[in-house]
């Protein structure tokens, strides 16, 4: 047996031996926390490296864009001012003489004493390479109305571009510089594009050539913005500020999924930018190469988004799917058979989860296409095909000829849903005018970007066709008379025809 003194000693010794273990398993842990920290530090650093390898290889292929154009700019004197001497530099453009024209209720009349004065400005943003032999993509509303386009590389060399071609609707343009072996990009598969992926945007913001930023896709098919006919915008996080318009937005792979187009924040980034994606460009891009107009197919349906409640409504287990408000008499939809109130639940065998989608989807085909349509009518299924008509577009090719809209200076799209709850013109009916050119006829008659147009000529409109048809009667005439509506401002507007 073991004395009092042996025991001790045994005793001690087992607790010198659990306190080793103690402290080999504590370094043990550390030893390892270090090493994860390591990873950690090493996997940040490959991602690192990757987007600086993706921006190295993709940089060369993004240019800069310039644009100039000339605008009229109007100059009030003394008597003509509607705030009293405030000299020859009031801006017609200002806050000011948009609170004068609507707050007051008094439309600005253009004074034969107000001077007029040419001036010439210019725009800055991005374009990308997508050719060895010198196309490249932009943005429309950089360059569409440019009667001049200046494309700079990276390496400092400059030309004068051509405009191929552009397409409003969508806001994409495509532009030529005479050069050959030039670096390029490839355009990925944007349908295949996921929330979350990491992305890159590349471009000019404020001038600073060839900036890099990085962030992740927020969201896909966001649109009711009033940016474009047709939206589909990719949503991302990477910092995208003015002078980005037009740059690519590139995967991984380094290849563009979208073209930069908008922001969210008057005063630039805030984690909210939105690209076209590169699929809806891959088409007009074909189009306008070609020297064609570019050409949409066109259902003839009033689509109308779905809620949970609408759904049980109509005995749908959810809301997918649209529903049908209107079909446009002898359009392709009701000549399929396709009647008010039927619910639109898959095109060629896809789902439809939105108006919006249901728009894109069909203008990405060309007119004569047909497609295959199921619907939900009284409880039931029904299949039916409809070969699609030819959209109204405002596409422009190379050579197009000025329209009455272009001779006036404005633009117009439909009211839609969307666009009614965003400017408040629930249950009212008519075109909202989607831009104005500054200086223009439109522009001089008090039109602005949101307001409502109602009526033309006495004749009621309630699309862009109808608006369109009347607006040709009125040309014949030489003068329309808009009745028009913006916020609590009803009134009428009078624009004249060139002979």
């Amino acid at each position: 047996m073991l004395d009092n003194k042996s025991k001790h000693r045994s005793t001690l010794l087992r607790g010198l031996a659990a306190s080793t273990v103690l402290l080999v398993m504590f370094f043990i842990g550390l030893a390892d926390g270090f090493a994860q920290d390591e990873q950690s530090i090493a996997a940040l650093r490959q991602m690192g490296k990757a987007f600086a390898s993706i921006a190295e290889k993709a940089s060369p292929a993004v240019v800069a864009v310039k644009s100039e154009r000339t605008v009229t700019q109007q100059y009030y004197g003394y008597e003509d001012s509607p705030y009293g001497n405030q000299g020859n530099q009031f801006d017609p453009f200002s806050d000011d003489i948009f609170n004068f024209f609507f707050r007051r209720n008094s439309p600005r009349q253009r004074s034969p004493r107000m001077p007029e004065r040419k001036q010439m400005t210019t725009a800055q943003g991005t374009g990308f390479i997508i050719s060895p032999d010198g196309y490249i993509l932009t943005n429309n509303h950089l360059v569409g109305d440019a009667e001049k386009v200046t494309v700079e590389l990276g390496d400092g060399r400059q030309f004068t571009a051509e405009k191929t071609g552009t397409d409003e609707d969508s806001d994409v343009a495509v532009v030529k510089i005479d050069a050959k072996d030039l670096k390029y990009l490839k355009l990925a598969d944007s349908d295949k594009l996921e929330v979350g992926e990491w992305v890159l945007a590349i471009g000019n913001p404020l001038g600073l050539s060839h900036t890099v930023t990085a962030g992740i896709v927020s969201a896909k098919g966001r649109s009711g913005f009033g940016l474009a006919t047709l939206e589909n915008f990719i949503q991302t996080d990477a910092a995208i500020n003015f002078g980005n318009s037009g740059g690519p937005l590139i995967n991984l792979d380094g290849e563009v999924v979208g073209i930069n187009a908008a922001i969210v924040g008057a005063g630039g980034n805030i984690g909210i930018g939105f690209a076209v994606p590169i699929n809806m460009a891959k088409n007009i891009y074909e189009q306008l190469k070609a020297g064609k107009k570019v050409e949409r197919g066109l259902l003839g349906v009033m689509p109308h988004d779905m809620d949970a409640d609408m759904a049980k409504a109509f005995g749908l287990e959810d809301s997918r799917g649209v529903v049908i408000s209107e079909v446009e008499p002898n359009s392709a939809a009701d000549k399929a058979g396709i009647e008010h109130n039927d619910v639109i639940l898959e095109l060629d065998g896809k789902p439809v989860t939105s108006g919006n989608e249901l728009r894109n989807k069909i203008a990405m085909l060309s007119p004569g296409t047909k497609v295959k349509i199921l619907l939900w009518r009284n409880g039931q299924k029904k299949t039916v095909t409809a070969t699609l008509d030819k959209r109204d577009s405002k596409s422009a090719g190379p050579e197009a000829p000025p329209d009455a809209l272009d001779e006036l200076g404005l633009t117009v799209q439909t009211l839609t849903d969307e666009v009614a709850a965003r400017y408040g013109y629930d249950g009212q009916q008519g075109v909202v005018v989607a831009s104005v050119e500054p200086g223009s006829q439109a522009d001089r008659a008090g039109i602005v970007q949101g307001m409502l147009i109602k009526e033309v000529n006495q004749a009621q409109v309630k699309n862009v066709k109808d608006f369109n048809e009347a607006m040709k009667k009125a040309k014949e005439k030489g003068s329309a008379i808009l009745l028009v509506k913006y916020e609590t401002y009803s009134g009428y507007a009078l624009l004249k025809f060139s002979n």
